[in-house]
């Protein structure tokens, strides 16, 4: 037997451990993550049904929504990788998780306030970027009743960062599950007006969204006070005591973190915007496509949180081995998911687009255009897979600087111009704007890969 083959053979056990350790975890954090999605899915699907106008208001308003979400979920996204490496180093360093989680809260508590300032005056926002009056009006009125929800849905995220870390990734699967239950009930009832309940239209929408993020706040909370193993670290002990150096710590990684996220969401989202310029029917049918693909790109996404909880235990313990490993597998495992999605948006694109609409006169112009733009985005989702994961992993080794300035470059001096270009100078409209994410998605996905190959080869 050769040397080669020796060695295969004593690394083949390692990377299949690591699989089957990286699904145990990344199973209920992507099924959690499809909930999640499921809840905005129930939105568009419902707002589909209502009208065209209403539809392409939410589409336009939930551009100013996850910019507030995303500058507050870096923080929050912090909280993982900061526990995953105090685990791996001292795992009965209780005092250090319990600091971690509760200052967790604090931030996201504090950035809360003027975010929620910024999504009040979202219509005038919009208004002020060139969007159709009447969208803009309906977009304002959306955002503003989802305000409320915001703190409970960071507060959420550092509970479920919190648990996952600990290796209960499944209490937030089952609380998403059932706030996908309260969102459509609610939403079914508030938009409609069925159940007794006034038809409120958009603004019913955003009430039910934001009572689901309540809901789900509070039933993982009990969790947290319930279950045996997360209550052992007494996370609300000495709850209303500062500690600065957490908070630092935090806001330090956090921030780059935010605007990493940022930098990729708000060129989807920018160029919403753009789409919304050409009228209601293609913004329509851009944001069928875009939720479609954003629910596909919940699994990568699950895979990417549990890489960075694996690859955060192995630095902390100082095994640069495992963390390289981590990372990789986590690369493949997308990647095979990732290529199966792209597929079925191939073959099954046109009756994908018919789920989203309710049969109406016009409608057919919506899911032609719905079912090219589909096409596109199953071009990307490899490429999407890999940027998601080699950020995430880079995530766990606390890399957030360079990982930002990858994203911002990938997306705003590549991907964007790219979609100006096609789309509005070359008059390809959305299907331009559409080839040009798919470029930036490419851009970013090679130098993630490239940087985390390059941290973990030097160990």
């Amino acid at each position: 037997m050769s040397d080669l083959t020796i060695h295969h053979t004593e690394r083949s056990p390692a990377w299949l451990v690591e699989a089957r350790a990286l699904l145990a975890l990344a199973a209920p954090l992507a099924l959690a993550q499809l909930a999640q999605m499921a809840v905005l899915t129930t939105d568009v699907v419902m707002l589909g049904r209502l009208s065209r106008e209403a539809l392409a208001s939410a589409a336009i308003g939930n551009t100013v929504y996850y910019l507030a979400w995303l500058i507050g979920s870096g923080p929050a996204q912090a909280v993982s990788p900061v526990i995953a490496q105090i685990i791996g180093a001292r795992p009965r360093h209780r005092n250090g998780v319990r600091t971690s989680v509760r200052m967790g809260l604090w931030v996201t508590t504090l950035v809360s306030a003027p975010l929620m300032i910024l999504m009040l005056n979202a219509g005038p926002i919009l208004r002020a970027l060139g969007q159709e009056p009447a969208l803009a009006d309906g977009a304002g009125v959306f955002v503003a009743m989802l305000c409320f929800g915001l703190p409970f849905t960071l507060g959420f995220q550092v509970l479920r960062n919190f648990a996952t870390a600990l290796n209960r990734a499944a209490a937030p699967m089952w609380v998403m599950g059932l706030s996908i239950i309260w969102n459509g009930v609610v939403g079914y009832a508030l938009i409609f007006g069925h159940f007794g309940a006034p038809k409120l239209g958009l603004m019913g929408s955003g009430l039910a969204t934001s009572s689901s993020a309540v809901f789900a706040f509070v039933a993982l909370l009990v969790v947290v006070l319930v279950d045996p193993k997360l209550r052992a670290y007494r996370v609300f002990r000495r709850a209303s005591r500062p500690v600065r150096a957490k908070l630092s710590e935090l806001l330090r990684l956090g921030m780059p973190i935010g605007l990493t996220m940022i930098f990729e969401a708000m060129l989807f989202n920018a160029m919403t915007l753009v789409m919304g310029t050409f009228g209601a029917v293609p913004v329509a049918a851009h944001q069928i496509a875009l939720n479609f693909a954003s629910v596909t790109f919940m699994v990568p996404l699950g895979i990417a949180m549990a890489a960075t909880v694996r690859v955060g235990i192995a630095t902390g313990r100082g095994d640069p081995d495992a963390a390289r490993r981590a990372g990789f597998t986590a690369m493949g495992l997308s990647i095979l998911f990732m290529s199966a999605s792209a597929l079925g948006m191939i073959l099954f694109g046109r009756q994908i687009a018919g789920l989203y609409v309710g049969g109406r006169a016009g409608d057919e112009a919506v899911i032609t255009l719905a079912t090219q733009y589909l096409l596109v985005a199953a071009a990307f989702q490899v490429f999407d897979a890999l940027q998601v994961v080699g950020a995430l992993s880079l995530r766990g080794l606390k890399d957030a600087r360079m990982p930002m300035v990858i994203a911002g470059v990938s997306y705003w001096l590549a991907g964007a111009p790219v979609c100006i270009l096609l789309g509005v100078v070359m008059g390809l409209q959305g299907l331009g704007v559409w080839i040009g994410l798919a470029f930036g998605l490419a851009v970013a996905a090679s130098a993630m890969i490239w940087r985390f190959h390059w941290i973990t080869r030097r160990g």
